[in-house]
């Protein structure tokens, strides 16, 4: 690192500015004010100690990188980790230097160097690199390249291309040697091509930041939300925090995990979640699920590079957090997770060795076991030699949101879009400005309808370094997902029919058309609540059951082309006593036929398992039309049905005197027949208990 940066004069590269003296902090200079001096030239001297302090931490870090990756995708984030403690100590005594002599190059170039590295967004580092390069003195070369990003971060993309264009005439000396430096460079270059492209088009969306029943002086960042919008969760670094430490080399309170819910109209108060789930060291977030019952946790531990964990929510109470397997965890460095819509894949973030680059985006599926089984890195089409990071795959089943360095950024990590089409990923799409920025911007997340995402940003105006912030797509056709989410989000509370009283039941997810259970979710057991995504595209059956109740069953056809959609279904089990009854929405007939089609045979097979774990029932099958047709023939087909459910169940062993077939015609409605939706709802089969 030292090679570069050489001590040069930039004379002849430097625009035309109004150009001054260089005056260099001796003690002749200042003959008239030989007191001042002597404090001045120490607060320079101890200025200059900690600056390079900060440098030299910059710098070991980066060859470290360098070492490992062999090629240096730098964004400001590494840089302001590194240095960010010195250079604010340096800041203190440099400025009192310079308010001495504010003629000196070399001191203009530091002042420069570390405004740029403690807020981006200020125009006061470009004034001081300027006024270092007119004051024609010997500063590092680097001082081009420190001029062009701070350009960059202003959205200057034609002044900071020329600084970079300028800073590589210095880096072609040598090509061989700075390799590494030439190419982050040009990618720079790119980036600015691409940030002016954007620009030149922004997204038409609303960014708000989310008020402070979220947001502090302190920073707020990590945070993922359910399908829904009811639920957050984020990482803070709080006064409060679990065990009270701070972290001496940034100032910072350990990193905890905070929780919100969404009442209807706004953000509640956040909540620190305690210490089941918080522990004495870092605690924060790194996913989700889409129904808000399982929480990812990342914890760092010495002997490797941080790992995952899982919390459940059990009640009211999340569990200790478990350590997922060694096929998910690593002794490298695994982050942010998020768990598809059916439980089946987890997707997350690792640098392990093996990958494409830096951190890569993996994928486990469940296996037979219910745990995670050997990951698979999804690929070139989506990881890049660069790090990817903040990995959200929409309840939706296919669309993928991620943050990257590579691909085509405005700058740091941008966050992009791929879809799962034919077998493979799309070419991520850069989600554009404002959403994306010549900063980092990761760990971006969509609500299931689409018309919300949240990301965590150090915008000018907010409460504190980091806030989260919400963003509000205005038309459809600015909507992240093409055409709107093809999506329904079933939710509602499980209760028993009598008592009112919720229950922990399990919800099975059925594709119909394969005859498959393709989903198992658990209804939260203080509450009775639950949520369930349904991408577009399948004919669904939903199974809800607890032990000595009846099932409850629901039927859910979905066209592709349906687009987003919540239903509230509240379910009322009934238990296993003479007289209940439950509608069967899962048989299904062809019309005006009394063949039983193949998607009913999953809800077949569970009345079967139910009569024999349920040895001495004696049940009712009972079909009902609408009042289409004659009552003669509605009885007679209705009638038919019957007895073809009553010979399936005899068929699997079922005892033929414990059975019944009755077809009621359209003698009892449950719905009106004046209307489709009405008609629809009378033809039914329901199967009703007679005696135990």
């Amino acid at each position: 690192m030292n090679k570069i940066y050489k001590v040069i004069s930039l004379t002849l590269l430097i625009p035309c500015f109004s150009i001054s003296q260089n005056i260099i902090f001796e003690k002749n200079n200042f003959s008239d004010r030989k007191e001042l001096y002597k404090e001045a030239k120490k607060n320079l001297d101890d200025g200059q100690d900690a600056f390079e302090t900060g440098k030299k931490e910059y710098e070991f870090l980066l060859n470290s990188y360098i070492n490992k990756h062999r090629f240096i995708p730098v964004s400001r984030s590494d840089y302001q980790r590194a240095g960010d403690i010195y250079y604010k100590e340096a800041k203190v005594l440099l400025l009192k230097a310079n308010s001495f002599n504010p003629n000196n190059a070399n001191l203009n170039y530091m002042l420069g160097v570390i405004d740029f590295n403690i807020n981006p967004y200020a125009e006061t580092s470009i004034i001081f690199f300027e006024k270092a390069f007119s004051l024609k003195g010997n500063i590092p070369d680097d001082a081009l390249y420190y001029c062009a990003w701070a350009n960059q971060f202003q959205y200057k993309w034609d002044e900071a291309i020329n600084y970079y264009q300028k800073y590589l005439l210095y880096l072609n000396v040598n090509t061989q040697e700075n390799q590494y430096f030439i190419e982050d460079v040009n990618k720079k270059i790119e980036e600015c091509k691409i940030g002016k492209y954007e620009m030149a088009s922004p997204k038409k969306i609303i960014i708000d930041n989310i008020g402070n029943a979220i947001n502090t002086k302190y920073p707020e960042y990590g945070v993922f939300i359910n399908a829904d919008e009811s639920m957050m969760v984020f990482t803070a670094r709080q006064e409060n925090s679990t065990g009270g430490k701070n972290d001496g080399e940034i100032g910072a309170y350990f990193e905890d995990i905070y929780m919100s819910t969404f009442s209807g109209t706004q953000w509640a108060q956040a909540k620190n979640m305690g210490i089941v789930v918080n522990s004495d060291n870092h605690d924060a977030t790194a996913g989700l699920s889409s129904d808000g019952s399982k929480m990812y946790i990342y914890k760092y531990k010495d002997n490797d590079g941080g790992d995952i964990y899982v919390s459940n929510l059990k009640g009211t109470s999340w569990s200790k957090p478990e350590h997922l397997n060694k096929n998910i965890n690593s002794k490298s460095h695994e982050s942010t997770v998020s768990l598809s819509f059916d439980g089946k894949k987890l997707y997350y973030v690792s640098d392990k060795e093996g990958g494409n680059g830096d951190k890569d985006i993996y994928v486990s599926k469940q296996d037979i076991k219910n745990d995670w089984g050997v990951s698979e890195n999804i690929g070139i089409d989506i990881n890049t030699k660069y790090a990817e990071e903040g990995v959200f795959v929409h309840p939706d089943g296919k669309t993928i949101y991620f943050s990257s360095k590579g691909h085509k950024t405005m700058g740091g990590y941008d966050v992009f879009k791929s879809i799962f089409e034919n077998g493979k990923w799309n070419e991520p799409e850069n989600l554009g400005y404002p959403i994306n920025g010549p900063d980092d911007d990761v760990f971006f997340v969509i609500s299931g309808s689409g018309r919300h995402g949240y990301f965590a940003s150090s915008k000018q105006g907010g409460f504190g370094s980091n806030d989260i912030y919400r963003i509000s797509f205005e038309s459809t056709k600015d909507s992240l997902i093409v055409s709107g989410p093809k999506l329904t989000v079933l939710k509602g509370v499980i209760s028993d029919a009598k008592s009112k009283m919720p229950i922990e039941a399990t919800i099975e997810l059925i594709d119909n058309t394969i005859n498959e259970v393709i989903a198992s979710f658990i209804s939260n057991s203080s509450t009775g609540k639950y949520l369930v995504s349904l991408p577009s595209g399948k004919n669904y059956g939903i199974v809800v059951k607890h032990e000595g109740y009846l099932f409850h069953s629901e039927n859910f056809d979905i066209p592709a082309s349906k687009d987003y959609q919540e239903i509230e279904k509240n379910i009322e089990l009934k238990k296993i006593e003479i007289g209940e009854s439950i509608i069967l929405k899962n048989i299904f007939f062809d019309f005006n036929k009394t063949t039983i089609r193949s998607e009913s045979i999953n809800e077949l097979d569970r009345l079967v398992l139910m009569l024999v774990k349920s040895s001495t029932l004696k049940v009712e099958l009972g079909s009902h039309t609408d009042n289409k047709g004659t009552d003669e023939y509605n009885k007679k087909l209705s009638q038919a049905r019957s007895e073809s459910v009553v010979n399936y169940l005899i068929s699997k062993g079922i005892a033929v005197d414990r059975l019944v077939a009755k077809g009621y015609s359209e003698s009892v409605p449950i719905a009106t027949n004046e209307t489709e939706e009405g008609r629809q709802e009378n033809r039914r089969t329901e199967f009703k208990i007679l005696g135990k």
